[in-house]
């Protein structure tokens, strides 16, 4: 990944998972009915404060809340930047 970015304190950058573009019963959805993925992978995160470390490291795969964070564009892909206390769990 050649991002350049670095977050600051207890920022993490997110890129994502792909929105599910089936059901488990093979039907198709469609692109306005698709929720927003809630789960991502860790793509940078910031030094954390001085009273806090960071929790998560780069290349976690995370859950994170519906509304969480910004989203961003950056070289024409889709990413979140948002505090590590809106991440809820890592997962694996």
């Amino acid at each position: 990944m050649g991002l350049n970015i670095k977050p600051l304190a207890d920022r993490v950058l997110v890129e994502p998972a792909a929105a599910e573009e089936k059901t488990v019963g093979g039907i198709i959805i469609p692109d306005t009915a698709k929720e927003k993925p809630r789960k991502g992978k860790v793509l940078a995160v910031g030094n954390g404060k001085p009273e806090e470390p960071m929790t998560v490291k780069v290349g976690d795969e995370v859950l994170y809340g519906q509304y969480s964070g910004t989203e961003i564009k950056i070289d024409g892909g889709d990413y979140l930047i948002m505090k590590e206390n809106d991440i809820y769990a890592i997962v694996g």
